[in-house]
């Protein structure tokens, strides 16, 4: 990139924010130093902020041109700072309010496929004084209990018996007022990344243990990243199509991921949307753009430009 297109307007002062207070906060930090890194590289004058450090006060202060958001979790991917960035009237990266609220809301994202007969396994929303053998009627074994606002796997549980369901409610409960109970599909796991209005190559993720949870996702080499994913032609553009639709629906922009199963039958279900993925080495969104032949550099600078040309 040359200094003269880095004087392209937003790309003055732009700002990675990231850190944060959620759960999610060391992830965060890694996304946000690999981002910051890639813009640099590119000739940008970017700086990172961590909104833990000084709010967004302090955001302010720096007058950003333009908010690269690397910020997981509760207060970054929940429409919170995107709100407050529509105020101030900065672009920023990623999908607008709406989207991010409803992203982060794994049972509000289900109700919203649902009404528009898109496959996601059934919930039930729990409390401490829930029936649970009538859940475990209703659903079956195994189920998944998670955390309603968490993203990271943080809180969730896979239950194969009733007296793992409180206990697993409980855990959940830590980390969110709101718990829910999900229908279990056996089968594989694909994460679909959407990029503007592309949709990158599907990856099958395959973890030993069986579970994608936190240590799965971040902290080991073991899991395994397929790449092509093994489907068919055909029924990985049913699986693209699939994702683009929800991810449509949810009213998702500029770029995210969705997360699907597939069960014996080859039904696709739909699990959750991820309105800003991860981006650090382990992340899935910079693997599938590279077997797209886009790099982490190129990446990066496709994703602030989405977020330039909806505010243009």
């Amino acid at each position: 990139m040359t200094s003269g297109q880095t004087q392209q307007a937003g790309l003055e002062r732009v700002v990675v924010v990231y850190g944060g207070m959620s759960a999610e906060r060391e992830v965060s930090l890694k996304s946000g130093a690999a981002v910051l890194s890639a813009l640099q590289r590119q000739g940008v004058k970017a700086q990172g902020y961590d909104l833990k450090e000084g709010g967004l006060a302090g955001l302010e202060r720096l007058d950003p041109t333009a908010v690269f958001i690397a910020l997981h979790g509760r207060g970054g991917e929940d429409g919170a700072l995107q709100g407050a960035l529509e105020l101030l009237g900065l672009p920023y990266t990623g999908s607008g309010v709406l989207a991010s609220a409803l992203g982060m809301d794994k049972q509000r994202t289900k109700q919203v496929w649902q009404a528009v007969d898109l496959p996601t396994p059934e919930c039930i929303m729990l409390n401490a004084g829930s029936d649970w053998e009538a859940v475990v009627a209703q659903l079956g074994l195994p189920m998944m209990v998670k955390p309603v606002h968490e993203g990271s796997t943080l809180g969730i549980s896979i239950v194969r018996s009733l007296d793992e369901l409180k206990a697993a409610y409980a855990q959940a409960a830590t980390f969110d007022a709101r718990v829910m109970a999900e229908r279990f599909i056996t089968g594989d796991e694909y994460t679909v990344a959407l990029l503007g209005d592309d949709v990158l190559p599907a990856i099958r993720v395959e973890v030993p243990g069986g579970f994608y949870d936190y240590e799965a996702k971040y902290l080991t080499n073991t899991t395994q990243y397929h790449l092509p994913c093994g489907l068919s032609a055909q029924d990985e553009q049913t699986l693209a199509a699939l994702c683009k639709e929800a991810f449509l629906a949810v009213g998702g922009e500029g770029w995210g991921r969705i997360d699907v199963m597939r069960d014996a039958a080859g039904n696709f279900w739909l699990i959750e949307v991820n309105t800003v993925p991860g981006m650090t080495d382990h992340s899935l969104v910079p693997q599938a753009a590279a077997h797209a032949g886009i790099d982490f550099d190129q990446l990066v600078m496709r994703i602030l430009t989405t977020a330039l040309a909806r505010d243009s």
